[in-house]
């Protein structure tokens, strides 16, 4: 099997051979092309000391990203490579790190380290694939298996376990057996996982077309890294909208939503506040009044500890909190007093996440659903067309103008110009200056007589 890598990648190993040492392709890269993709990252694994690589390129430029650790970056012909001396480690204290690394000679030892089958296979022009652990078979029937013992891979780097359910998720592979078992039974170790950590690898989960089965097979995991979202795998919706428990609707709801992380960890914390706000009346059948306001503290506490953006923070929590807006129940002020308070991006993503909440739920009310989003849609679709005005600082007026007219600045001012942009925004006044300041005028004499 012939493939194509890039020409500077190349180079790179024809350079290293040259000069009597191995060299090879390792890691996704091999992965992408035996599965007919474009690969991003182009890792080189070699036999030559880190010093002996530095002398190999001594022509090139070298930065020494990781010398203590075999590491050293080339840059050719326009192009960043990362070459890595073969190696092998061992003693993992922090269920993460390696606490001793050494260098070997060969290709296969290095591979023998590294977390699944499907990342431990190496490629060189010279001399084809090298795969002791039999990742190009898992490739074709689709797995993901840990190289070697799964219980000691996961105890070397507990991050491993998201990993698995990364490529699990974002592949469509299946995880085997063993791997699956050993995931179960080693989820603990992810509380040795940095913050950082757990939010990069769960929002690369979340995106992949397989979520639904990760969410559904795995909760426990998911549970064990967010333990205020267990509350919803046993809390019943005894409601004609729904056929899922909370949980049930919330993975069908991840799952019907567009691949952008803060989409996908929006309807992952929808209704997180159910099960606290849960009632039942005389007929059985249960409420959640209030739901996403408690949902938007268990979203804004979680994406907290995960250290994550404020503005993702804030994206998120938004789209939580008012996830259960009725479209066609809404009229064109209160849009805009949404779009002031959010944005319009914000605002328009929302009718994607009520879609996704109506396609988690009771199917004899989708099209009622689907259709109610179709009103909204065209309000706010007027809107956009009117270059509507939404906050004060759209006025054709600013507080400086009404002190030129005569109204000194106080909180009479602010109630003044709070009172424009009601009417602005009822179309009851033209946003012009003129308008504005002989209106403002009017308000000022009744507010000032009264």
């Amino acid at each position: 099997m012939v493939i194509n890598i890039p020409s500077q990648v190349n180079r790179v190993i024809e350079i290293l051979h040259s000069h009597g040492f191995d060299a090879y392709v390792v890691g996704g890269a091999c992965r992408d092309m035996l599965m007919g993709k474009s690969a991003s990252d182009w890792d080189v694994a070699t036999s030559a000391l880190p010093h002996e690589t530095k002398s190999v390129f001594a022509d090139f430029k070298v930065i020494e990203t990781g010398i203590a650790h075999g590491t050293v970056t080339v840059i050719v012909d326009g192009m960043t490579v990362e070459i890595t001396t073969f190696r092998i480690e061992s003693g993992y204290s922090d269920n993460r790190h390696p606490d001793r690394v050494d260098f070997t000679s060969k290709i296969e030892e290095d591979l023998s380290r590294r977390d699944f089958t499907v990342n431990a296979i190496a490629y060189s022009p010279l001399s084809g694939f090298v795969d002791p652990y039999g990742g190009k078979e898992d490739i074709e029937k689709r797995i993901i298996r840990c190289v070697g013992n799964p219980d000691k891979r996961f105890c070397e780097d507990a991050l491993r376990i998201l990993r698995a359910l990364r490529f699990s998720s974002v592949l469509g592979f299946e995880i085997d057996n063993e791997t699956s078992e050993s995931i179960h039974c080693n989820k603990h170790l992810l509380a040795n996982i940095s913050a950082e950590r757990i939010f990069v690898e769960t929002s690369k989960m979340l995106c992949g077309k397989d979520i639904k089965r990760i969410l559904t097979d795995y909760s426990d995991v998911v549970f064990f890294i967010f333990p205020e979202l267990e509350p919803m795998n046993n809390c019943n919706q005894a409601h004609e909208r729904h056929i899922y428990n909370v949980w049930g609707h919330t993975v069908a709801a991840v799952d019907a939503i567009k691949s952008e992380p803060h989409l996908r960890f929006a309807m992952l914390l929808h209704d997180s506040g159910k099960p606290h706000v849960k009632t039942t009346d005389e007929n059985g059948t249960d409420h959640f009044y209030k739901h996403a306001k408690k949902s938007r503290e268990i979203a804004d506490s979680i994406l907290h500890n995960l250290k994550t953006s404020n503005s993702f923070r804030k994206k998120v929590c938004d789209l939580t909190e008012f996830h259960d807006f009725l479209p066609d129940k809404i009229s064109k002020k209160t849009y805009k007093k949404y779009i002031a308070k959010l944005g319009f991006d914000t605002v328009e993503e929302l009718f994607a996440t009520r879609e996704a909440d109506i396609r988690a739920q009771n199917p004899v009310f989708l099209e009622e659903g689907l259709g109610a989003n179709e009103i909204g849609l065209k309000i706010l679709e007027e809107i956009k067309n009117e270059s509507s005005c939404f906050k004060i600082s759209d006025l054709a007026v600013s507080g400086n103008d009404l002190a030129k007219a005569g109204i000194s600045p106080s909180p009479r001012m602010g109630k003044i110009l709070e009172t424009l942009l009601d009417e602005v925004m009822d179309d009851k006044l033209e946003n012009k200056k003129d308008t504005l300041l002989k209106r403002a005028e009017e308000i000022n004499k009744t507010v000032h007589g009264s």
